[in-house]
């Protein structure tokens, strides 16, 4: 079997519209080390798996961007300058200065959280390896912590830079009642 290459997986992930238009919108904003990243790009990949719409069952498209300032009034801002700009797309875009995760994670999540010094810090600790992916807004290029043989196999695997089972098995299983192919490796 061949393996997957970031060229194919930026190619589907651009099929999706939505995708297509934050990735020409979001470079015009300014925001420091902005990348388009989790299930925008890997829920649009299965779509296409599984021959679904592209944009089919897709909750949010995630920004991660990271600027040192780690007031919440900052990041508000551009938050604010994101949604304005993309209130015309219709779906819900979350966005997150990568450098004030640690701050909320353990209250959200119950779970201790270190500090980032990169926007791929974050993206590196996603929950499931598969989904460990980004797409640098500036350059176009694909980031993949841990490679895309994962994604390419429908495998879903706990990510041992954030190791909490319970919440992989919670993930795992709101996948899975979209894409029911995927299979958990333990």
């Amino acid at each position: 079997m061949h393996s997957l290459s970031n060229e194919q997986v930026l190619a589907i992930a651009t099929g999706n519209a939505i995708n297509q238009q934050l990735l020409t919108l979001l470079p015009t904003l300014d925001i420091p080390q902005c990348m388009l990243t989790a299930g925008c790009l890997f829920q649009t990949f299965w779509n296409h798996q599984a021959g679904q719409p592209a944009e089919w069952g897709i909750k949010d498209y995630d920004i991660a961007y990271f600027d040192e300032d780690l007031s919440w009034q900052a990041e508000d801002r551009i938050i604010a300058r994101v949604r304005h700009a993309c209130a015309h797309l219709d779906v819900n875009v979350e966005v997150r200065n990568q450098a004030r995760v640690h701050l909320w994670y353990p209250s959200k999540f119950g779970a201790a959280y270190p500090r980032l010094y990169k926007v791929t810090d974050g993206i590196d600790r996603y929950l499931i390896n598969a989904t460990c992916l980004g797409v640098d807004v500036y350059t176009g290029e694909l980031y993949s912590t841990h490679g895309l043989d994962d994604l390419h196999n429908n495998l879903l695997r706990l990510n041992q830079l954030n190791p909490l089972p319970g919440l992989f098995r919670q993930k795992a299983a709101s996948y899975r009642e979209r894409w029911p192919w995927l299979n958990v490796v333990s």
